[in-house]
């Protein structure tokens, strides 16, 4: 099989036992989602491969920042959102692997959107109209904000409510400099979402 491979601390178990599994001979070729997962991909000994060669995955492996039960998503506390929601919508099928305290009634709070520097401001001013509140996103052992992996900034804009998640998404998506948004909502019917319980009781699915 080809996987996606997300970012973030979460998948970071599914990788691990990736790595286990094919070092008992699962074969198994991975398709990172951020230059950290390809480090952690190669540490573990998990093979990789590009989108280019691989366009159709077999499954993608990630986590989320927040899902309701109509398995709708908020991610992108990683940063790599823009890789994600493409490997992820190329995927034949999309694992979500999150804890309980990930779980919500509705989403909520802050959504990530990647914008491209030179459009920063316009964009700024168009997410303050729909009802958010832009925050740069600034580094914390650097000066500056934070530059993703496809070299653009990331813009942290928060909702008190986000009632219509599949029509925030759509406006994000419309704001001429808008890479992409942390809203994943087009992707429900391939969605499984894995939740791991608190300690010793286990795991169930949405």
């Amino acid at each position: 099989m080809v996987v996606g491979l997300g970012t973030g601390s979460t998948v970071l178990f599914a990788m691990e036992r990736l790595g286990e599994r094919i070092g008992e001979g699962l074969a198994v070729t991975g398709i990172p989602t951020s230059f950290q997962a390809e480090i952690r991909a190669r540490a573990l000994g998990i093979p990789l491969t590009t989108l280019q060669d691989h366009p159709a995955p077999d499954l993608a492996i990630d986590g989320a920042d927040l899902v309701d039960p109509g398995k709708r998503l908020i991610k992108g506390r990683g940063g790599a959102l823009t890789r994600e929601k493409v490997v992820a919508a190329a995927a034949g099928r999309l694992v979500i692997v999150v804890d309980q305290e990930k779980c919500a009634r509705v989403l909520r709070g802050v959504v990530p959107v990647e914008v491209l520097p030179f459009a920063l401001l316009p964009v700024t001013r168009g997410i303050g109209a729909l009802g958010g509140t832009p925050v740069l996103r600034e580094g914390s052992a650097k000066d500056g904000p934070v530059v993703t992996d496809n070299g653009n900034f990331i813009l942290d804009c928060g909702f008190r409510k986000i009632p219509d998640p599949e029509g925030l998404e759509a406006d994000l998506d419309s704001l001429p400099g808008v890479i992409s948004s942390g809203l994943f909502t087009r992707m429900t019917g391939k969605t499984e979402v894995i939740v791991g319980k608190t300690a010793g009781s286990g795991v169930f699915t949405l």
